[in-house]
Protein backbone atom coordinates (compact mmCIF):
# COMPACT_ATOMS: atom_id res chain seq x y z
CA UNK A 1 0.00 0.00 0.00
CA UNK A 2 1.34 3.47 -0.87
CA UNK A 3 1.66 5.93 2.02
CA UNK A 4 -1.55 7.86 2.59
CA UNK A 5 -3.66 5.64 0.29
CA UNK A 6 -6.15 2.90 1.04
CA UNK A 7 -6.23 -0.30 -0.94
CA UNK A 8 -9.14 -2.75 -0.93
CA UNK A 9 -6.76 -5.62 -0.28
CA UNK A 10 -5.96 -4.12 3.11
CA UNK A 11 -9.41 -5.05 4.43
CA UNK A 12 -10.57 -8.62 4.88
CA UNK A 13 -14.26 -7.77 5.37
CA UNK A 14 -16.69 -5.24 3.93
CA UNK A 15 -14.03 -3.32 1.99
CA UNK A 16 -16.51 -1.27 0.01
CA UNK A 17 -18.23 -0.03 3.16
CA UNK A 18 -14.92 1.02 4.70
CA UNK A 19 -13.82 2.83 1.56
CA UNK A 20 -17.20 4.49 1.17
CA UNK A 21 -17.04 5.72 4.75
CA UNK A 22 -13.52 7.05 4.24
CA UNK A 23 -14.52 8.90 1.08
CA UNK A 24 -17.58 10.34 2.78
CA UNK A 25 -15.37 11.71 5.54
CA UNK A 26 -13.14 13.46 3.05
CA UNK A 27 -16.10 14.93 1.17
CA UNK A 28 -17.73 16.21 4.35
CA UNK A 29 -14.57 17.71 5.86
CA UNK A 30 -15.33 21.18 4.49
CA UNK A 31 -18.80 21.03 6.03
CA UNK A 32 -17.62 20.21 9.53
CA UNK A 33 -14.39 22.21 9.54
CA UNK A 34 -15.94 25.30 11.15
CA UNK A 35 -16.94 23.14 14.13
CA UNK A 36 -13.49 21.63 14.58
CA UNK A 37 -11.83 22.95 17.74
CA UNK A 38 -8.12 22.25 18.15
CA UNK A 39 -7.21 22.48 21.84
CA UNK A 40 -3.59 22.60 22.97
CA UNK A 41 -3.14 21.41 26.54
CA UNK A 42 0.01 22.21 28.48
CA UNK A 43 0.98 20.01 31.41
CA UNK A 44 0.94 23.05 33.69
CA UNK A 45 -2.78 23.64 33.09
CA UNK A 46 -3.94 20.17 34.08
CA UNK A 47 -4.45 19.90 37.80
CA UNK A 48 -6.78 18.70 40.51
CA UNK A 49 -9.44 21.33 39.85
CA UNK A 50 -9.03 21.62 36.08
CA UNK A 51 -12.25 21.49 34.05
CA UNK A 52 -10.77 21.43 30.54
CA UNK A 53 -11.39 17.71 30.05
CA UNK A 54 -15.03 18.16 31.07
CA UNK A 55 -15.32 21.07 28.65
CA UNK A 56 -13.87 19.03 25.79
CA UNK A 57 -16.39 16.24 26.37
CA UNK A 58 -19.19 18.82 26.61
CA UNK A 59 -18.14 20.39 23.31
CA UNK A 60 -18.31 17.03 21.60
CA UNK A 61 -21.81 16.42 22.98
CA UNK A 62 -22.89 19.77 21.53
CA UNK A 63 -21.79 18.92 17.99
CA UNK A 64 -18.23 20.22 17.97
CA UNK A 65 -15.25 18.14 16.87
CA UNK A 66 -12.41 18.53 19.39
CA UNK A 67 -8.86 17.62 18.45
CA UNK A 68 -6.49 17.70 21.43
CA UNK A 69 -2.75 18.27 21.21
CA UNK A 70 -0.75 18.06 24.43
CA UNK A 71 2.68 18.87 25.75
CA UNK A 72 4.29 17.74 28.97
CA UNK A 73 7.65 19.46 29.31
CA UNK A 74 7.58 19.65 33.10
CA UNK A 75 6.77 15.95 33.42
CA UNK A 76 9.60 15.12 31.01
CA UNK A 77 12.02 17.13 33.15
CA UNK A 78 10.80 15.35 36.29
CA UNK A 79 11.43 11.93 34.75
CA UNK A 80 14.83 12.94 33.43
CA UNK A 81 15.77 13.97 36.96
CA UNK A 82 14.46 10.69 38.37
CA UNK A 83 16.68 8.57 36.16
CA UNK A 84 19.65 10.90 36.40
CA UNK A 85 19.67 12.05 32.79
CA UNK A 86 21.44 15.37 32.51
CA UNK A 87 19.94 17.81 30.00
CA UNK A 88 22.29 19.47 27.54
CA UNK A 89 21.88 23.03 26.32
CA UNK A 90 23.31 25.16 23.53
CA UNK A 91 22.73 28.89 23.98
CA UNK A 92 19.83 28.15 26.29
CA UNK A 93 18.15 25.66 23.93
CA UNK A 94 17.72 22.03 24.98
CA UNK A 95 19.62 19.47 22.93
CA UNK A 96 17.73 16.24 22.28
CA UNK A 97 20.00 13.23 21.90
CA UNK A 98 18.67 9.69 21.44
CA UNK A 99 18.60 9.04 25.19
CA UNK A 100 16.59 12.19 25.81
CA UNK A 101 14.28 11.40 22.90
CA UNK A 102 13.54 7.97 24.35
CA UNK A 103 12.37 9.67 27.54
CA UNK A 104 10.30 12.20 25.57
CA UNK A 105 8.60 9.43 23.61
CA UNK A 106 7.90 7.36 26.73
CA UNK A 107 6.52 10.24 28.78
CA UNK A 108 4.57 12.12 26.10
CA UNK A 109 3.21 9.29 23.98
CA UNK A 110 2.87 6.95 26.96
CA UNK A 111 2.20 8.40 30.40
CA UNK A 112 0.77 11.81 29.50
CA UNK A 113 -1.18 10.70 26.43
CA UNK A 114 -2.84 7.72 28.06
CA UNK A 115 -3.65 9.69 31.21
CA UNK A 116 -5.54 12.22 29.09
CA UNK A 117 -7.31 9.49 27.13
CA UNK A 118 -8.46 7.81 30.34
CA UNK A 119 -9.68 11.14 31.75
CA UNK A 120 -11.75 11.87 28.64
CA UNK A 121 -13.20 8.36 28.59
CA UNK A 122 -14.06 8.41 32.29
CA UNK A 123 -15.77 11.80 31.80
CA UNK A 124 -18.20 10.39 29.24
CA UNK A 125 -16.29 11.01 26.03
CA UNK A 126 -14.57 8.63 23.64
CA UNK A 127 -10.92 9.36 22.96
CA UNK A 128 -8.12 7.69 21.06
CA UNK A 129 -4.49 8.45 21.84
CA UNK A 130 -2.02 8.99 19.02
CA UNK A 131 1.39 10.44 18.41
CA UNK A 132 2.44 12.33 15.32
CA UNK A 133 4.21 9.14 14.25
CA UNK A 134 0.94 7.18 13.95
CA UNK A 135 -0.36 7.30 10.41
CA UNK A 136 2.45 9.72 9.59
CA UNK A 137 0.29 12.51 11.00
CA UNK A 138 3.18 14.85 11.81
CA UNK A 139 6.09 14.78 9.36
CA UNK A 140 9.16 16.79 10.22
CA UNK A 141 12.71 17.67 9.20
CA UNK A 142 15.75 18.60 11.25
CA UNK A 143 16.53 22.25 10.52
CA UNK A 144 18.98 22.90 13.38
CA UNK A 145 21.33 19.91 13.59
CA UNK A 146 23.10 21.38 16.60
CA UNK A 147 19.95 20.73 18.65
CA UNK A 148 19.97 17.03 17.83
CA UNK A 149 16.75 15.14 17.20
CA UNK A 150 14.49 18.19 17.14
CA UNK A 151 12.28 18.72 14.11
CA UNK A 152 10.22 21.36 12.38
CA UNK A 153 6.93 20.19 10.88
CA UNK A 154 6.86 20.06 7.09
CA UNK A 155 3.53 18.33 6.52
CA UNK A 156 0.42 17.19 8.40
CA UNK A 157 -1.49 14.13 7.22
CA UNK A 158 -4.98 14.96 8.46
CA UNK A 159 -6.82 11.95 7.02
CA UNK A 160 -6.61 9.80 10.19
CA UNK A 161 -7.91 12.73 12.23
CA UNK A 162 -10.83 13.31 9.87
CA UNK A 163 -11.85 9.67 10.10
CA UNK A 164 -11.78 9.78 13.91
CA UNK A 165 -13.77 12.97 14.39
CA UNK A 166 -16.33 11.90 11.81
CA UNK A 167 -16.94 8.86 14.03
CA UNK A 168 -17.24 10.99 17.19
CA UNK A 169 -13.85 9.97 18.55
CA UNK A 170 -11.65 12.66 20.09
CA UNK A 171 -8.03 12.41 18.86
CA UNK A 172 -5.50 13.13 21.60
CA UNK A 173 -2.13 13.74 20.00
CA UNK A 174 1.39 13.67 21.36
CA UNK A 175 3.69 15.88 19.23
CA UNK A 176 6.37 13.21 18.75
CA UNK A 177 6.83 13.21 14.97
CA UNK A 178 8.34 11.13 12.18
CA UNK A 179 11.31 12.39 10.19
CA UNK A 180 11.08 12.65 6.41
CA UNK A 181 14.00 12.67 4.01
CA UNK A 182 14.79 15.28 1.37
CA UNK A 183 12.26 13.69 -1.01
CA UNK A 184 9.50 13.72 1.58
CA UNK A 185 9.61 9.99 2.22
CA UNK A 186 9.01 8.65 5.72
CA UNK A 187 12.04 7.36 7.61
CA UNK A 188 12.14 5.30 10.82
CA UNK A 189 13.59 8.15 12.90
CA UNK A 190 11.33 9.90 15.39
CA UNK A 191 11.81 13.56 16.33
CA UNK A 192 10.92 15.85 19.20
CA UNK A 193 8.64 18.67 18.01
CA UNK A 194 7.25 21.66 19.90
CA UNK A 195 3.65 20.91 20.90
CA UNK A 196 2.47 24.49 20.36
CA UNK A 197 3.83 24.48 16.83
CA UNK A 198 2.24 21.09 16.21
CA UNK A 199 -1.17 22.34 17.34
CA UNK A 200 -0.94 25.32 15.00
CA UNK A 201 -0.01 23.17 12.01
CA UNK A 202 -2.82 20.72 12.70
CA UNK A 203 -5.40 23.50 13.08
CA UNK A 204 -4.27 25.13 9.84
CA UNK A 205 -4.30 21.87 7.90
CA UNK A 206 -7.81 20.82 8.97
CA UNK A 207 -9.12 24.40 8.61
CA UNK A 208 -10.36 24.43 12.19
CA UNK A 209 -12.97 26.88 13.30
CA UNK A 210 -11.00 27.58 16.46
CA UNK A 211 -7.50 27.04 17.82
CA UNK A 212 -7.27 27.41 21.60
CA UNK A 213 -4.16 27.30 23.76
CA UNK A 214 -4.97 26.49 27.39
CA UNK A 215 -2.24 28.03 29.55
CA UNK A 216 -1.43 28.86 33.17
CA UNK A 217 -1.51 32.63 32.60
CA UNK A 218 -4.31 35.06 31.72
CA UNK A 219 -3.20 35.36 28.13
CA UNK A 220 -0.71 37.67 26.43
CA UNK A 221 0.36 40.45 28.79
CA UNK A 222 1.60 43.97 28.01
CA UNK A 223 4.79 45.47 29.54
CA UNK A 224 2.78 46.37 32.66
CA UNK A 225 1.56 42.78 33.08
CA UNK A 226 -1.97 43.65 31.97
CA UNK A 227 -4.00 41.33 29.78
CA UNK A 228 -4.20 42.20 26.08
CA UNK A 229 -7.62 40.98 24.98
CA UNK A 230 -7.12 41.38 21.21
CA UNK A 231 -4.08 41.37 18.96
CA UNK A 232 -3.53 41.73 15.24
CA UNK A 233 -0.81 39.59 13.70
CA UNK A 234 1.39 42.66 13.29
CA UNK A 235 0.93 43.68 16.92
CA UNK A 236 1.64 40.16 18.12
CA UNK A 237 4.91 39.88 16.21
CA UNK A 238 5.84 43.34 17.46
CA UNK A 239 5.58 42.09 21.04
CA UNK A 240 7.98 39.26 20.20
CA UNK A 241 10.46 41.50 18.37
CA UNK A 242 10.46 44.00 21.24
CA UNK A 243 10.92 41.16 23.76
CA UNK A 244 7.76 42.07 25.67
CA UNK A 245 6.90 38.38 25.46
CA UNK A 246 9.56 35.70 25.77
CA UNK A 247 10.06 32.02 26.44
CA UNK A 248 7.19 29.58 26.05
CA UNK A 249 4.71 32.26 25.00
CA UNK A 250 6.55 32.86 21.73
CA UNK A 251 5.68 29.56 19.97
CA UNK A 252 2.06 29.95 21.10
CA UNK A 253 1.80 33.41 19.58
CA UNK A 254 3.58 32.33 16.39
CA UNK A 255 1.26 29.34 16.05
CA UNK A 256 -1.80 31.56 16.44
CA UNK A 257 -0.55 34.07 13.90
CA UNK A 258 0.51 31.45 11.36
CA UNK A 259 -2.78 29.57 11.63
CA UNK A 260 -5.02 32.55 10.86
CA UNK A 261 -4.65 32.01 7.12
CA UNK A 262 -6.94 28.96 7.45
CA UNK A 263 -8.35 29.11 11.00
CA UNK A 264 -11.30 31.35 11.83
CA UNK A 265 -10.21 32.18 15.38
CA UNK A 266 -7.06 31.63 17.47
CA UNK A 267 -6.78 32.42 21.17
CA UNK A 268 -4.66 31.93 24.28
CA UNK A 269 -6.88 31.24 27.30
CA UNK A 270 -6.29 30.84 31.04
CA UNK A 271 -6.88 27.15 31.73
CA UNK A 272 -6.85 27.73 35.49
CA UNK A 273 -10.28 29.34 35.32
CA UNK A 274 -13.17 26.93 35.73
CA UNK A 275 -14.82 26.10 32.38
CA UNK A 276 -12.79 28.76 30.56
CA UNK A 277 -12.75 26.68 27.38
CA UNK A 278 -16.55 26.54 27.25
CA UNK A 279 -16.76 30.24 28.07
CA UNK A 280 -14.47 31.05 25.16
CA UNK A 281 -16.36 28.85 22.69
CA UNK A 282 -19.62 30.44 23.82
CA UNK A 283 -18.32 33.88 22.89
CA UNK A 284 -17.33 35.26 26.29
CA UNK A 285 -14.35 37.60 26.32
CA UNK A 286 -11.56 35.64 27.93
CA UNK A 287 -7.84 35.45 27.26
CA UNK A 288 -6.19 36.92 24.16
CA UNK A 289 -7.81 36.61 20.74
CA UNK A 290 -5.78 36.97 17.53
CA UNK A 291 -7.36 38.57 14.48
Amino acid sequence: MESGKLDKSDYSSEPNNVLDEFNNVLKSSTIISERIVVVKLGGSTLGKHDTTIQDIVKLQSEGFYPIVVHGGGKIISDWMNRIGARPKFIKGLRVTDQESLNIVISVLSGLVNKTLVSEVNSSGGQALGLSGVDGGILRAKITKPELGLVGEIEHVNSQPLQVLIKNNIIPIISPVSIQIDQLGNLTDQMLNVNADTAAGHIAKTVGAGKLVFMTDVEGVLDPYRRLISRLTSQQAMGLINSKVVEGGMIPKIEACVNSLEKVESASIVDGRISHSLLDYINGNKIGTKFE
